[in-house]
């Protein structure tokens, strides 16, 4: 096979193709450009909205890179990550990327609360979620979940991260990501 028409694959195994973002809010915003590292160094920073041109596998390792123990060790991020996309294929047999945009559609929340104060007195009215904003909040969200659950605990976090997608993915109340969109929501709809 030619160089020419050899597809690219994320770390040489996972292919981009055959994915669909079906929440249509999300389709101009979650990237899914074919990539071999998602490494982008940071080219996107210095413009607004630009991020919506990122990788959304590197957008998964840089909210990895959380301050703390891991803050800016992308290396460690991203190897985090493919052992976590290795759990995903091992346990589910469906490609981790695909895995990784259904976790993102579930757990991104449509609705969430502002503050308005009217002569000093703070009322929370329900709005809607910008699209980007709704991709940036299940990243944050899932990335939490996965470090909160691997915390004091023996499992390491490649493992709780790949369980919080694998969750994610099917919807279920037991992720962090999840129950998180269900709150907000939830309270949104009580101060509408």
């Amino acid at each position: 096979m030619s160089a020419a028409k050899q597809e690219i694959k994320l770390f040489q195994k996972w292919s981009f193709q055959d994915i669909k973002v079906e929440d249509l809010g999300l389709q101009r915003y979650l990237n899914l450009t074919p990539m071999v590292t998602p490494h982008s160094m940071g080219r996107h920073e210095h413009q607004r909205f630009r991020k919506a041109r990122v990788n959304i596998v590197e957008r998964l390792i840089n909210n990895l890179m959380r301050p703390g123990k891991n803050a800016g060790k992308k290396a460690k991020a991203t190897n985090i990550v493919k052992q976590a996309f290795d759990i995903i294929y091992l346990r589910t047999g469906k490609n981790p990327i695909e895995v990784l945009v259904k976790a993102v559609e579930n757990a991104a929340p449509c609705e969430d609360t502002t503050r308005i104060s009217y002569g000093g007195v703070v009322y929370h009215l329900s709005v809607d979620v910008a699209p980007q904003r709704r991709i940036d909040l299940a990243i944050r969200h899932i990335t939490e979940g996965a470090r909160a659950a691997s915390m004091n605990n023996p499992k390491p976090i490649q493992e709780t991260l790949a369980e919080e997608l694998i969750l994610a993915a099917n919807n279920d109340i037991k992720s962090a990501a999840v129950a998180k969109r269900n709150e907000i929501e939830r309270v949104a709809q009580s101060s509408r």
